[in-house]
């Protein structure tokens, strides 16, 4: 069975340039009674950064993902982590709640977007070249995936609601990425 569910991701790597995503069920063991499905291709994606201590390696990155799930859930009292993705610093994608169900990241544009939380505070400094890397390929093959739509727009978590996320430096660095558009604007 593993063999086939790698054989199977190896495969959409190659049909649509996706890269590698740790799955949840990796690392962690929780279950979530989260029900409300994303209507995809979604017009949005919004980069976020967690406030926290960056990771640096896949075990640092797991422990810094369930206190994230244990904060969201028991203090927030959300039915799962809220991203649908986040990113260390070691360059690592990990499924927060995916494709396919409705964020709690951007309150007011969950159901129109995929959130992308960098782990870490990025108000002073740059996630890892690799981790930026991995946030723009990620987005790519939620585009080729049809999650996403083609002329998507990017924004940071600022240009939704009144907030200091994704930090400063991030922010000036997504300003430079394909599709990045700022400040408030309706819905599409």
């Amino acid at each position: 069975m593993i063999r086939l569910i790698l054989l199977l991701a190896a495969a959409c790597v190659m049909a649509y340039g996706c890269p590698s995503i740790i799955s949840k069920s990796t690392w962690s063991t929780r279950n979530t009674n989260c029900r409300d499905a994303l209507k995809t291709p979604v017009p949005w994606v919004i980069i976020h950064h967690t406030v926290t201590p960056t990771c640096t390696s896949t075990a640092a990155c797991t422990t810094q993902l369930r206190n994230i799930l244990d904060y969201h859930t028991r203090t927030n009292k959300w039915c799962d982590i809220g991203y649908n993705f986040l990113i260390g610093n070691d360059g690592n994608i990990y499924e927060g709640r995916g494709w396919s169900k409705v964020g709690a990241h951007a309150k007011g544009s969950n159901s129109i977007s995929i959130g992308i939380a960098f782990i870490g505070d990025f108000q002073k400094g740059l996630p890892s070249q690799a981790a930026i890397n991995a946030a723009k390929l990620l987005i790519q093959c939620g585009v080729s995936l049809k999650m996403i739509e083609n002329k998507y727009t990017l924004k940071g978590h600022l240009d939704v609601f009144s907030t200091a996320c994704p930090g400063n430096e991030l922010y000036n660095n997504i300003k430079t990425w394909p599709r990045f558009k700022a400040g408030k604007q309706s819905l599409p």
